[in-house]
């Protein structure tokens, strides 16, 4: 981070030490305060950050910003107040970035965004001096952190962008004010909150409305749903499955040792290999290499880093079984488009054991919410699976979808660990999936 002195974070009102202090970093863990930190602590649902401001010191903050009265002074701290301090951090992190030379990529949409990140990083890093939101820092806290890491050096900041309701994309964008936009898919997400799929298409395209004039916007090809939403001002990058995309693949061959993979790159054909398997990923690839174009770097590099994507936690995460077998790890978040690329992909994994899907539930989607996870276990009928496990109490839906398909039904976690015990054989290949707050990772243990 550009080093800032305590006097001049916005919004703030030092209560104790040297105003003329410089902080490095900013954090909103503990665990993470190094030397220079300032320590932001925030309250949520179970955790008071207050509660760990002389955790923060010990490990080297030299600042924390608290509510008033929230927490007492620590020797050799600094302590500054504010009525709000996520949204002092979001001030923060909006002039580190202003202050900075980096263009910024902002990543929004339905699915796919984490991994559409990761992969980006990837290309771009060996070209220029990048950095990417962690894990899935998306969120009101989790883009401000990301913006407050934006080093001097650093020219490309690649930052994802989540929504849950109207407004909140907006809300994001205008702190990280992004160069360039990137929507990944539509589909039906947070429909409690958006209602309808054209709710989601619009909250959504507030990430488009933030851009500059001139600005590239990456976008899904043929999606009705965002034609209204393309201003002419802008300059429209189009991915998609098939030609007259601008970025579309040729041919995705996944192998032993890698995938092999074509594109079409503004009609220009491009070969490179990729440690990246499920077909679904070949889309988010697509969306990735137009930013790259877009940016300006060169197409003809592109193998050079395309063979070491490293995705995120929980997602696409492979792991070997005892006795044989494979265990697909994509437990980190899940609604009906990426639930259908899940299972397409596992389909494609049955090498002489079985094919099993492990589904919690899609959180979120409103009245219809039993209809989306009965499309989801027809679905999972559709592509041929071997075997179907729903875990929680809305997960029972997808039964209903799956005609002819062998399902079980496991009301809870522990239920679940003890089935799997029976259910699963050697040589199986199993797929963990679902929303975040089914915390469906926790049966991986069980599974391998």
């Amino acid at each position: 981070m550009i080093p800032t002195e305590l006097r001049r974070i916005e919004g703030a009102e030092l209560r104790s030490g040297d105003p003329k202090l410089e902080i490095s970093s900013v954090v909103a863990d503990s665990r993470r305060a190094r030397s220079g930190s300032l320590f932001v602590a925030l309250r949520g649902s179970r955790v008071d950050g207050h509660d760990f401001v002389a955790d923060a010191r010990s490990r080297g903050a030299l600042a924390a910003l608290v509510a008033p009265g929230r927490a007492r002074r620590v020797g050799g701290m600094a302590l500054l107040e504010a009525d709000d301090p996520l949204a002092v951090l979001g001030r923060l992190g909006r002039r580190v970035r202003r202050s900075s030379r980096a263009r910024v990529v902002g990543i929004g949409g339905a699915a796919g965004k984490t991994s559409t990140k990761d992969i980006l990083e990837a290309l771009c890093a060996p070209h220029v001096s990048t950095l990417a939101s962690e894990a899935s820092y998306n969120n009101e806290l989790g883009v401000p952190l990301t913006l407050c890491r934006i080093e001097q050096e650093t020219r490309l900041a690649v930052c994802e962008l989540g929504t849950g309701a109207p407004g909140e994309l907006s809300a994001l964008a205008s702190l990280a004010e992004p160069d360039v936009g990137v929507i990944t898919c539509l589909g039906p997400e947070h429909l409690e909150s958006f209602g309808t799929l054209e709710g989601a298409a619009r909250a959504e395209a507030e990430l488009i409305a933030a851009l500059p004039p001139r600005a590239p916007v990456v976008l899904p090809a043929d999606e009705p749903l965002l034609e209204r939403y393309l201003r002419d001002d802008l300059r429209p990058v189009f991915f998609g499955g098939q030609a007259g995309a601008d970025v579309y693949p040729l041919c995705w061959r996944p192998g032993d040792g890698a995938t092999e993979v074509g594109l079409s790159v503004h009609g220009r054909t491009i070969s490179l290999r990729t440690n990246l398997r499920a077909p679904h990923q070949a889309l988010n690839l697509c969306a990735a290499v137009g930013v790259y174009v877009a940016l300006g770097l060169p197409p003809s590099e592109l193998q050079r880093s395309a063979a070491a994507v490293s995705l995120s936690p929980f997602r696409d995460e492979e792991r070997p079984r005892a006795g044989g077998g494979l265990l697909i790890n994509d437990a980190y978040n899940a609604n009906p488009v990426s639930m259908r690329a899940a299972l397409s992909s596992l389909a494609t994994r049955r090498n002489g054991g079985r094919t099993v899907a492990v589904l919690g539930e899609m959180a979120e989607l409103g009245p219809d919410s039993e209809r989306w996870h009965r499309a989801v276990g027809r679905r999972a009928a559709e592509t041929g699976l071997d075997l179907l496990v729903a875990v929680g109490d809305r997960a029972r839906a997808y039964l209903d979808g799956a005609t002819g398909l062998p399902a079980v039904w496991c009301p809870d976690l522990e239920s679940a660990a003890g089935a799997l015990a029976g259910l699963l054989r050697p040589g199986d290949v199993v797929l963990l999936k679902a929303s975040r707050a089914a915390g469906l990772e926790r049966l991986a243990e069980a599974i391998e």
